[in-house]
């Protein structure tokens, strides 16, 4: 796992920058730099984060 998606915990709202299309998911695990996220129309998606930085969505 990289340092940079260790803060990635179940429960948090993420996107990825390459599928904007894919709209906010939410966190379901964080296992070993695969994180699988729950994605509303598409469903849940594993995510191997040392190929594809997911970003965070913080609600204002």
């Amino acid at each position: 796992m990289s340092e940079g998606d260790t803060f990635l915990e179940p429960g948090m709202r993420v996107e990825n920058p390459a599928h904007p299309e894919w709209g906010v998911g939410q966190v379901q695990s964080n296992i070993g730099g695969r994180v699988t996220v729950n994605f509303p129309d598409l469903g849940k998606v594993v995510v191997e984060t040392s190929r594809v930085t997911l970003l965070p969505v913080f609600d204002p």
